[in-house]
């Protein structure tokens, strides 16, 4: 059995996952990173039905990384425009780019194409060391170091541990940590779909009594929509015909972009959330689905978990400010107080983010009278007061 000493391990090898190992060697650290299995690689002409509404703050932290570009001009589509209406209630929300200074609200970008990019540059980045395949076993820890076990029968001894490896995570278990968890009901339904008028840069989405409805923009002139069902009704529009999918899915969105003329292939995922009590457990930190999964309506979840990562490395830069010449600066592990304290600020802002993203389903996603007759006002509200509609535009944007 061999053990290998590091200084940071990270298990799960997604797009949080992998971002932080690169954030981590590009700080100085020497980094293990494990994943089960060899990321697909991304292929142009095989789109993945699973998209991302990706914010500037995390676009700017992937330039960082340096991995931004090559995402870019492979395929991601900027919105400029976000338009949410009711469908019981009435109201109409706008916003634009121009009101927050910036070219783009966010961009459209494919899960497979995110993990491809950061695979690249994890296979570049001398400082990381992959093992893959290999699942974790066990964690130890004592007072200075904490010790993953692989199923491969090697250790991994290391100042911290990153535990990325999903809702399921076998980090959060080995440590102890307990997750509230509540099973929503509903599935979330995606494919991607051709309209008869274009989709104006703008992502688009209707508040429906069964649930929201999505409509996002995409660079070839689809949209990839992500409809809210309730599950039995999700299976039904998964069994039947292109055709009738059509007219069911142009009536739900009131044709606002004329009928619904071509969709692909379909699927559907289940709908929960899941909030770790703690984001930290002695030297194991949780981040992004491990920590926590929020409902998709807002499409902030990935967004979430970069900004756990992002606010790790404001702490670790809080300790040793990061080299700026060629040579990266020799790791410095920050305190359990600052560890402490990242914690803290990770699971109250993101228990708000999941609270209120569930808090504004149900508001919306039922046909009860009392609030299908204040969600018109409401919406109203937001769009003509200034400051408030400039709060949630900022949030959403991670600015």
């Amino acid at each position: 059995m061999s053990r290998i000493d590091v200084d940071v391990s990270v298990i799960g090898a997604g797009v949080v996952g992998a971002a932080a190992a690169l954030m981590l060697a590009k700080e100085g650290c020497r980094v293990a990173l494990v994943e089960a299995h060899e990321t697909e690689t991304w292929r142009a002409e095989q789109p993945d039905l699973r998209v991302y509404a990706f914010a500037p703050d995390n676009s700017a932290f992937f330039a960082d990384l340096g991995v931004w570009d090559g995402i870019a001009a492979s395929r991601a589509q900027p919105y400029r425009q976000m338009c949410v209406w009711d469908a019981a209630g009435g109201g109409e929300l706008r916003f634009g780019a121009e009101q927050i200074g910036r070219e783009a609200l966010g961009h459209i970008v494919e899960h497979r194409l995110l993990v491809d990019r950061l695979w690249q540059a994890v296979a570049r980045e001398p400082g990381i060391a992959r093992h893959c395949p290999d699942t974790l076993a066990q964690i130890e820890q004592d007072d200075d170091t904490v010790t993953a076990r692989l199923a491969s029968g090697t250790r991994l001894r290391s100042s911290l541990l990153l535990g990325a490896d999903g809702a399921a995570s076998k980090v959060r278990d080995a440590v102890g940590l307990s997750a509230n968890a509540h099973d929503y009901g509903q599935r979330g339904l995606v494919a991607y779909v051709r309209t008869e008028r274009p989709h104006e840069d703008t992502a688009w989405q209707r508040f429906l009594p069964s649930g929201p409805l999505a409509f996002l923009p995409c660079n070839d002139g689809r949209s990839s929509i992500v409809w809210t069902l309730p599950e039995v009704e999700a299976e039904r529009l998964l069994a039947i015909d292109a055709e009738a999918f059509c007219r069911e899915l142009s009536r739900a969105f009131d044709a606002r972009l004329g009928e619904v003329i071509e969709v692909s292939a379909r699927a559907a995922f289940p709908l929960r959330r899941v909030l770790a009590d703690d984001c930290l457990a002695g030297r194991v930190l949780l981040l992004g689905d491990a920590a926590h999964v929020v409902h998709p309506l807002a499409g902030q979840g990935v967004n979430l978990g970069l900004r756990d990562v992002i606010a790790l490395r404001k702490t670790m830069r809080a300790v040793k400010p990061p080299a700026r010449a060629t040579k990266a600066a020799a790791a410095t592990m920050p305190s359990m107080d600052r560890l402490q304290r990242w914690a803290r600020d990770r699971r109250s802002e993101n228990a708000v983010a999941a609270y209120s993203f569930e808090a504004i389903n149900r508001f919306f996603s039922n046909d009860a009278l009392l609030p299908t007759l204040l969600r018109g006002p409401a919406l109203g509200l937001v769009g003509h007061v200034p400051p408030l509609g400039q709060f949630f535009l900022r949030r959403a944007a991670g600015l």
